[in-house]
């Protein structure tokens, strides 16, 4: 792990509430809370503010408070903010000045397009919690990296720990500092940190300075032509032109922000960047940078720089007044207390549904911190503030997904991700390559991952790296290329094992990083042989040379018309030609790697990969595992989805702008070549697990053509047992509205559905012929929106299954006035569905408005006579209906006696009560022992066992009135068959 990581966790951990309690008291760390009451609207604001600071009353700028943790540090009282203001004798520099800061406000306070749409503004002055600071020197820099271990970041005293406010105190010398140097590895929030500090500083919590100048070492490295200061300051703030004029000449504090130095090349030689000390002097972006830090222009002025490791020997030691190393959230309450502040946020699930997900965002919370508890790998990946961003993210894409199509792809957030790290960085600013940090790592990491992928390995050994990153370097570019990024850039994607028994390997930060990153490679074309490599920069060079030799040729051939010449020249287009034809052959081995990845038939009876996803992140409740239990093998099913993803248009417009470039010819050509394949393997029938795992990757692919010829295949659509959130419905609804043609099953069998899973799903079940949403708890509330289902005038649906659901009597309701004006249903199932005999009258009161149902079974639902007679009467009457079950009722011997006497050919129904039929057996008694059999993990045992033996009673009492001894033997059968299930029933067996 990063020793950018190694500071000392002084919190203890707790629970949330303890969490809360414990903060205000908290020695000997320097942690920063900024919270805002504006968050958190009415009395429920002011109560998490009193909770979280330990105080009933609250006097904060702009609704803000500042949490500031117990050091004994003894810091410089700043100056009243009006202090250097008062010197400025013209008051257009105050507003000047007020107009500069509502300016940097707005600019600083702008959240980035990956923020905003994943649920609600996460503004900077709203809430916000600083990373831990520790103050180094360059020494430490300098120094070799320890064993990259999780002990190693706890290793450091706290009284290192320096807050955000105190950078600029007086070092251990008594000289007060005006150069800071902040560095940090890729993640650890040091643009963040920035801003928040610029707000801060806007909003008047920052009165040590009366101006802050923020400067991007980005857009200065692009400034070519010499340029003053004062000019370079009213080009980007040209609101300042009245107060540049007096800098140097005034006591006006000021602090110059240099945000991103690695992106400048500065050379602090006297021959290589001459001295300069007028602010109105032209000469290079650089040279003004490097004369401010060599305290020659504007001595006065405090200085603030961000840098990656690698670039902070580019200082000379002696213009820096103090070095501090950003360390992310190593202490673990603060990665808890992140957690709970912004999946917490009011409008996080979405507008409208506030109350009703107010419980699921409490146990959201709570779940992820009992795994940060208990597994300490995802609280290391969480030392990265970058990476606690994205754990919000992905859960936040997991649970508050409501629309269709959903607004994102899993694929989409981590392509996102990498963005908001890595846009425009360049690995080494001094290598003439110029190589993008994203290009390196897609290259260099995702080998590694590709190869762990191939051989189902999550842990990587030093010599695995070594063997990775190191075999194929042979110049010194190319070894200083690794050593920036190892320092910068490699605790981003790879963290030490926590694992007993493996603290020396190395995981991928999140889990499903490797696979993405493996599928990165796979599809940039980077897993190429050695001859593969050699013969595509061969065949560039001599393509490019037979561009120039063609001119040649063509001029020569007008003057000496040689028969020989125009042979030559076609002999040199043919080797790039036949290299370009072996590029079209690795799309298509890229394509048949996707297609044997996503149906692998040993991942076939996996959780779906969105469970995985889930799984990884907030854990699985129960026992933990013992040390010596074997471990599971590893699952890469997200690897072919991702590659499915990254070729999306938008995402491949992200890395694009990442360095990673995938063209459009190559995205065509790699779906053309898989579509065969993966639409014959998905007609062969796969587990529901796996078949959601399906729908998801052509939800990420994005490609509504390839998706629509898809689809068109599934006919039947089996997800039984998937526990359907509203982000699987969404995708389910998404991926099946690509074409409109019907669906023979739809099979949501104990899928955890509600009435809003059915909104979701609504135009696709309009679609379905047979609908079977068995044991899904669909109550009242559900029935209505099935109502509207088979009232809706396109709706196909002739077999509908609602077994097992407490439907109950307003849901009878519901169903009945279905019936009543449906034209397409000729099967219902209401077995067990706990209608009593006001739910069934209500349904025989609209059954005779209905003109197509062919069969109803009520079966098992505390029907008594009165009930059942009336349904039976009425099915008389029916003209199409001719089957209506009513085993497992309370009905009296009476009954069963009037329900005995029905013929098919004379009354027009017949009624399954029985095995029997007089002195036969029931031709459906198979089939009513199979739903008993199938029904009774979800039925009152005691009760099936009654009913078995009231059965078998009838069955013998009718073996006894025939003298056919065919038929006593049916019925000797049939006894068998229920004796056996009462054996085993009261064995606890079945």
């Amino acid at each position: 792990m990063s020793q950018a990581m190694q500071c000392q966790s002084c919190l203890p951990w707790s629970s949330w509430t303890q969490l809360h309690r414990s903060l205000p008291g908290v020695r000997g760390t320097r942690n920063v809370v900024y919270l805002c009451a504006a968050s958190v609207p009415g009395a429920a604001g002011s109560y998490f503010l009193r909770k979280i600071l330990g105080t009933s009353s609250l006097s904060l700028p702009r609704g803000c408070a500042r949490y500031q943790g117990g050091s004994q540090r003894h810091s410089v009282q700043p100056s009243s903010p009006r202090h250097g203001l008062s010197q400025l004798r013209n008051m257009a520099f105050s507003d000047a000045i007020k107009k500069h800061q509502e300016r940097l406000s707005a600019w600083f306070s702008h959240q980035p397009n990956e923020e905003r749409q994943f649920g609600p503004s996460f503004s900077l002055d709203a809430v916000h919690v600083d990373p831990v600071i520790r103050e180094s020197s360059l020494e430490e820099v300098l120094k070799p990296s320890p064993d990259l271990t999780i002990q190693n970041q706890l290793q450091q005293p706290s009284s290192q720990v320096i807050t955000l406010q105190n950078l600029f105190d007086v070092d251990a010398c008594g000289r007060q500092v005006k150069n800071v140097v902040l560095y940090g590895t890729v993640g650890t929030g040091k643009s963040t940190l920035i801003k928040k500090m610029v707000v801060d500083w806007c909003h008047g919590l920052l009165p040590r300075f009366e101006l802050v100048i923020p400067f991007s070492c980005e857009d200065l490295s692009h400034s070519q032509a010499p340029i003053s200061l004062r000019r370079l300051i009213t080009k980007k703030y040209q609101h300042l032109r009245d107060v540049v004029p007096v800098l140097g000449a005034s006591n006006l504090k000021v602090l110059f922000i240099l945000n991103g130095l690695e992106r400048l090349n500065l050379d602090f030689r006297l021959a290589g960047t001459e001295l300069c000390c007028d602010p109105n002097e032209a000469v290079p972006a650089s040279a003004i940078v490097v004369n401010l830090l060599r305290k020659y222009l504007l001595p006065e002025a405090s200085i603030i720089v961000t840098t990656r490791p690698s670039a902070v020997r580019r200082i000379p030691g002696k213009y820096v007044g103090r070095y501090a190393e950003i360390c992310g959230f190593s202490d673990t309450n603060l990665q808890k207390l992140y957690f709970q502040m912004r999946l917490s946020q009011p409008g996080c699930s979405g507008e409208g549904s506030v109350g009703r997900t107010s419980g699921e965002r409490e146990n959201l919370v709570e779940m992820l911190s009992r795994n940060l508890e208990r597994h300490n790998q995802i609280a290391a990946a969480c030392f990265l503030p970058s990476y606690c961003w994205l754990v919000c993210t992905t859960l936040h894409f997991l649970y508050f997904t409501r629309t269709v199509p959903p607004s994102q792809t899993l694929t989409g957030i981590y392509t996102s991700f990498l963005r908001l790290n890595f846009s425009g960085e360049v690995l080494d600013s001094t290598d003439p390559s110029n190589i993008s940090m994203m290009k390196y790592v897609a290259k260099m990491v995702g080998k590694l991952a590709y190869e762990g992928v191939m051989s189902r390995k999550t842990s990587f050994s030093e010599d695995d790296l070594q063997q990775c990153f190191e075999v194929e370097m042979k110049t010194e570019s190319e070894l200083n290329l690794l050593e920036v990024f190892r320092s910068d850039v490699f605790r981003f994607f790879l963290t030490p094992c926590v694992q007993p028994g493996k603290e020396h390997t190395f995981v991928f930060t999140i889990p499903a990083m490797q696979e993405y990153l493996a599928a990165l490679y796979v599809v940039l074309g980077e897993k190429k042989t050695l001859a593969q490599r050699v013969g595509k920069e061969l065949s560039e060079v001599i393509g490019k040379v037979s561009e120039d030799l063609a001119v040649v040729l063509s001029i020569i051939s007008k003057v000496l018309p040689l028969r020989f010449l125009p042979v030559l020249f076609n002999l040199l287009k043919i080797f790039p030609g036949y290299f370009s034809r072996m590029g079209s052959k690795d799309r298509g081995v890229i394509a048949h790697t996707m297609a044997e990845e996503l149906f692998k038939e040993e991942d076939y009876y996996n959780d779906d990969v969105l469970d995985q996803i889930n799984s990884s992140i907030l854990g699985v409740e129960g026992p933990l595992r013992h040390p010596d239990e074997a471990p599971d093998d590893e699952v890469f099913e997200l690897f072919p989805i991702f590659m499915g993803g990254i070729l999306s248009r938008r995402n491949r417009a992200i890395l694009e702008q990442l360095g990673c470039s995938i063209k459009n010819l190559a995205a065509f050509e790699i779906a053309k070549a898989m579509k065969k394949t993966v639409i014959r393997k998905s007609r062969k029938g796969l587990p529901p697990s796996e078949l959601l795992d399906y729908l998801f990757f052509l939800h990420e692919f994005q490609n509504e053509r390839f998706t629509a010829e898809a689809i068109r295949s599934l006919r039947a659509v089996n997800l039984s047992s998937v526990r359907m959130t509203p982000l699987k419905c969404a995708v389910l609804a998404s991926v099946m509205g690509s074409t409109s043609h019907e669906v023979e099953e739809l099979n949501l069998t104990s899928c955890n559905l509600d009435a809003n899973s059915l909104r979701i799903l609504f135009p696709v079940l309009l679609r379905c012929k047979a609908l079977h949403l068995q044991l899904n708890s669909l109550g009242s509330d559900a029935c209505k929106e099935i109502r509207d289902l088979l009232l809706h005038e396109k709706c196909v649906v002739s077999n509908l299954r609602l077994a097992n659901n407490p439907v109950g009597e307003q849901g009878a309701q519901y169903l009945a006035e279905a019936l009543a004006g449906n034209h397409s249903l000729t099967h219902l199932s209401l077995l067990h569905t706990a209608l009593g005999d006001r739910g069934a009258e209500v349904i025989a009161q609209h059954l005779a408005e209905n003109q197509h149902l062919q069969e109803l079974n009520l079966g098992y639902n505390s029907l008594t006579d009165t009930a059942a007679l009336h349904v039976v009467e009425v099915a008389k009457k029916h003209t199409k209906l001719d089957k209506v079950h009513l085993y497992f009722n309370d009905i009296s011997e009476d009954g069963k006696r009037v329900l005995h006497s029905l013929r098919m050919d004379r009354d027009g129904v017949r009624a399954l009560v029985f095995l029997t039929v007089g002195t036969d057996v029931s031709e459906y008694w198979s089939n009513i022992l199979n739903v008993v059999q199938k029904n009774l993990p979800f039925w009152d045992r005691e009760r099936v066992r009654q009913h078995l033996a009231l059965f078998l009673q009838d069955l013998e009492s009718s073996r006894r009135q025939t003298a056919n001894p065919w038929r006593k033997a049916k019925f000797l059968r049939v006894e068998s068959e229920v004796k056996k299930m009462l054996g085993k029933l009261q064995d606890g067996t079945l």
